[in-house]
C-alpha cells in the first residue's frame, strides 16, 4: 500500500534543514537513500510505481515463481530511524530549481535541500509493424512481471525478441511456466555486448539443452494477428507462429524531469565525477545518469555512483571515475561472468586474449599493455570476483600467469584468499556491487551477522551466492586454521634446520694424520668407490627432492596422494640429502665448484626448513599478526629456497663430468 503524500508546503524557497528529496523508489535510489541516512541526513524517497521498492534483478524468479514479491523488497536498513521515508505511487511531475521542489503528480509539493534523481530507464520498443498489438509485453517492471505473470496462465507460445540478458532472463521465467520459448536476437550470438562468438554459442547451447529454441543473426520484420498476437515474421522469411511477445531491445534513460528543468542532457542527464548535474544542489544516479559519455545499464555502477552521491551530499570528498562493467549471474541456470569492455577489446588494435576451455566451461581474458583489461566465463569460475576486481584495477599478468591460466583456466593460484584478507575495494557480492569496504563499515557499525550484512547493505539478496562468504567475513576474527599435519611438518623441518645448521657452522671433520685400514674416517672420505656410491645417494635424492617440489605445478602424482602427504615426504628427502651431504664431503666444501655447490646445498636445505617451519607454524604466526592468509610469512623463505635450488642441476653435472674426466 501507498503512504499517503503530505499536504502542499508553501510556496516559498527551501531551508537548509529540508530533507533530501531521491526521486525513484529503484535499487539505485534506494541505495542512495539508505547512505544518506546512515550518515545523518534526512531523506525522503518519492517512487513512481504504487509497489514497494524492489530489486529488479530479482524480477525473473518472481516471474517463474520461484519468490513472492515480499522476498524481492529492498532493504531498507535506516527506515524507521526517522531519517528515511519512502512514499510510493508518487510519480514527480516537475523540479522547481527556483524554489527548490518538486512537484508530484496529485499537485503535492517537496522542498527538499539536495535532490537525487534516480529515475532509471525505460523499455525501447523499436518500431516493429504489429509491436501495439494485444499479447505483446515488456520486461522491466514489477508491472510488467505481473502482467506476464497473469499472461503465462494462458500462453503456449512465446517469442522473446532480443538475446540480451533481460531477454534470456524473460525467456526462463516463461520456460518455467512450461511455455514454448523462441529468442531471437539480431546480432550474431546471445548477450552480445558482454560475451564473444565462442563463449554466446556455448551458452545458446546450454539454452537449448533447457527446451528453449534461440535464433540469431536474424531481424524481426513483422508482428501480425488479427486483433492479437498469431504470428512473428523473420528477415529470413520464416514465420513463427505464437500467443504472446516480449521485447527485451534495450532501454532508454528517464531524462524528462531533467530536461524540462533545463538540465544538460545527452544519452543520460550529464554528471561531473562528484554526480552532480549542471545545478550542484541536484544529483543524478543510475541508469539515466550520463557520466564521461557514457550510461551503464548496471546496478554495480550506479550502486557506486549512489555511494559517490551520498558522500558529496555528506560532505565528504568523494570522486567517481568510471566503473568496469561487470556482470555475473545465472542465466537461464547456466553461470555467465562478463567483466570490461567485451564488444570493443575484440577489435580494439593492441590487445591480446587467452583461451582455456574444459569440461563444456569456457575462459577468455583479454590483456591490453601487460593489465587485465576485459574476461569472460561460461560455467563456474572461482576466480571470477579476483578477476572483476583485476579488470576494475587493471592488475598486472605477468607470464607465469598466463602459463597457469591456458593449463588449468586459473589466472592465481589456487588458494583462495581468505575474505578478510581482500582489500576494501574488492567487491564481495557481484549481484549488488557491495565491497569489503563496504561491509566491514557496517560489521563495525554494529552488523554482527550475515542477514545482519545482507540488510545493512543488500549484499547476498540477490542470487545468495556470496552468504557463506558474509558468514566467513562475520566469522573471521576466529583462529587460524592449521595446515593440515602441521604437527609433522613442523617436526621434520626442525631436524631439517639442525642438519642445516650442522652443515653450515661445524668444524670438519678431520683426518687422521696416517692411513689406518680400520679408519671409518679414510673409508669414507679417501676410498673412491665409497666415495661414488655417497655422491650418486646424494644425486638420487636431489632428483627426488626436486622431482617433488615439481609435483604441486606438473599435477603428474595427483592420483598418489596430496599434497599435504607429498609436502612431508620431501622434507623427508631433504632431511636424507643433508645427511647425504655429510656423508660424501666430511663437511669438507672444497674450493672454487665444489664450494659452490656445497653452499647451494646448504642454502637450499636452510631455506626449505625455514619454508617448512613457517608453514607448519603459519596458524601460530597468523594469530601473532606474523603474516597473513594473503601473504603468509613463508612466501620469502619459500621463494629463496626456490632461487637457491636453482642452480644445482647445472652444478651437480659440471660436478660429475669434472669428476669422470679428471
Amino acid at each position: 500500500m501507498a503512504e499517503s503524500a503530505p499536504q502542499s508546503v508553501p510556496d516559498i524557497p527551501a531551508r537548509s534543514n529540508d530533507p533530501v528529496i531521491v526521486i525513484g523508489g529503484g535499487p539505485v535510489g534506494m541505495r542512495a537513500a539508505n547512505e544518506i541516512a546512515r550518515r545523518g541526513h534526512a531523506v525522503t524517497v518519492l517512487a513512481a510505481e504504487s509497489f514497494q521498492p524492489y530489486n529488479r534483478v530479482k524480477l525473473t524468479p518472481l516471474l517463474a515463481g520461484d519468490v513472492q514479491f515480499g522476498e524481492i523488497e529492498t532493504p531498507r536498513a535506516n527506515e524507521g530511524s526517522g531519517r528515511l521515508t519512502c512514499r510510493t505511487g508518487i510519480p514527480v511531475v516537475r523540479i522547481d530549481r527556483d524554489n527548490r521542489r518538486v512537484r508530484g503528480a496529485d499537485g503535492t509539493l517537496w522542498p527538499y535541500s539536495k535532490l537525487v534523481i534516480a529515475t532509471g530507464s525505460r523499455a525501447f520498443v523499436p518500431a516493429i509493424p504489429g509491436h501495439d498489438l494485444p499479447g505483446v509485453y515488456t520486461f522491466r517492471t514489477a508491472a510488467d512481471a505481473s502482467a506476464l505473470l497473469a499472461r503465462s496462465f494462458s500462453a503456449r507460445r512465446v517469442i522473446v525478441i532480443g538475446g540480451g540478458l533481460l531477454g534470456l532472463e524473460a525467456a526462463r521465467g516463461m520456460r518455467k511456466r512450461q511455455a514454448h520459448v523462441t529468442v531471437i536476437e539480431h546480432e550474431g550470438r546471445v548477450m552480445p555486448r558482454q560475451l564473444d562468438t565462442e563463449a554466446g554459442a556455448l551458452l545458446a547451447d546450454k539454452i537449448k539443452a533447457l527446451g528453449v529454441s534461440v535464433h540469431t543473426g536474424v531481424a524481426v520484420k513483422q508482428i501480425e494477428g488479427a486483433g492479437k498476437v498469431e504470428t512473428v515474421h523473420l528477415a529470413s522469411g520464416e514465420v513463427l507462429p505464437c500467443d504472446t511477445v516480449i521485447v527485451c531491445t534495450g532501454v532508454r534513460a528517464n531524462t524528462g524531469l531533467a530536461l524540462d528543468a533545463g538540465l544538460p542532457i545527452g544519452r543520460g542527464i550529464v554528471v561531473n565525477d562528484r554526480m552532480q548535474t549542471a545545478d550542484p544542489d541536484i544529483f543524478a544516479v543510475g541508469e539515466c545518469a550520463e557520466h564521461a559519455g557514457l550510461v551503464y545499464g548496471l546496478v554495480g555502477p550506479g550502486y557506486e555512483q549512489a555511494d559517490t552521491a551520498a558522500a558529496v551530499i555528506a560532505g565528504e570528498a568523494a570522486a567517481y571515475g568510471g566503473s568496469v562493467p561487470a556482470t555475473k549471474l545465472k542465466v537461464i541456470g547456466a553461470e555467465v561472468f562478463s567483466a570490461g569492455q567485451i564488444e570493443q577489446l575484440e577489435v580494439a588494435p593492441g590487445v591480446r586474449s587467452h583461451v582455456w576451455r574444459g569440461d563444456g566451461q569456457y575462459r577468455r581474458i583479454f590483456i591490453r599493455n601487460g593489465k587485465l583489461a576485459g574476461a569472460i566465463a561460461i560455467g563456474t569460475w572461482p576466480q571470477a570476483s579476483q578477476a572483476q576486481n583485476g579488470v576494475q584495477d587493471g592488475a598486472t599478468v605477468y607470464p607465469w600467469m598466463l602459463y597457469r591460466f591456458r593449463r588449468t583456466g586459473l589466472l592465481w593460484p589456487e588458494e583462495a584468499l581468505a575474505v578478510a584478507e581482500l582489500p576494501a575495494s574488492a567487491t564481495l557480492c557481484n549481484c549488488t556491487g557491495v565491497t569489503c569496504g563496504r561491509l566491514r563499515d557496517s560489521m563495525a557499525a554494529g552488523a554482527t551477522s550475515a542477514d545482519a550484512l545482507s540488510l545493512a547493505t543488500g549484499a547476498g539478496s540477490v542470487c545468495g551466492t556470496c552468504k557463506p562468504l558474509l558468514e566467513e567475513l562475520v566469522n573471521a576474527g576466529g583462529p587460524p586454521k592449521p595446515v593440515r599435519l602441521f604437527r609433522p611438518i613442523l617436526a621434520l623441518s626442525a631436524l631439517a634446520a639442525l642438519a642445516a645448521l650442522v652443515l653450515s657452522a661445524a668444524p670438519r671433520v678431520p683426518f687422521p694424520d696416517q692411513f689406518t685400514t680400520e679408519s671409518l674416517t679414510q673409508w669414507l672420505w679417501r676410498d673412491n668407490i665409497v666415495k661414488q656410491w655417497t655422491g650418486y645417494i646424494l644425486l638420487g635424492l636431489t632428483v627426488a627432492a626436486l622431482l617433488i617440489g615439481l609435483r604441486k605445478r606438473l599435477r603428474v602424482m595427483d592420483r598418489l596422494g596430496s599434497f599435504d602427504l607429498w609436502r612431508l615426504v620431501h622434507l623427508g628427502i631433504g632431511l636424507l640429502a643433508a645427511a647425504g651431504l655429510f656423508l660424501h664431503t666430511g663437511l669438507r666444501p672444497g674450493a672454487n665448484l665444489n664450494l659452490a655447490l656445497f653452499t647451494a646445498f646448504t642454502a637450499t636445505l636452510i631455506f626449505g626448513a625455514l619454508s617448512g617451519l613457517t608453514t607448519g607454524g603459519d596458524h601460530a604466526l597468523r594469530a601473532r599478526r606474523i603474516g597473513t592468509a594473503r601473504k603468509p610469512a613463508r612466501r620469502l623463505p619459500t621463494w629463496v629456497h626456490i632461487v637457491a635450488v636453482w642452480p644445482l642441476p647445472v652444478l651437480l653435472l659440471v660436478h660429475v663430468l669434472t669428476v669422470y674426466a679428471f
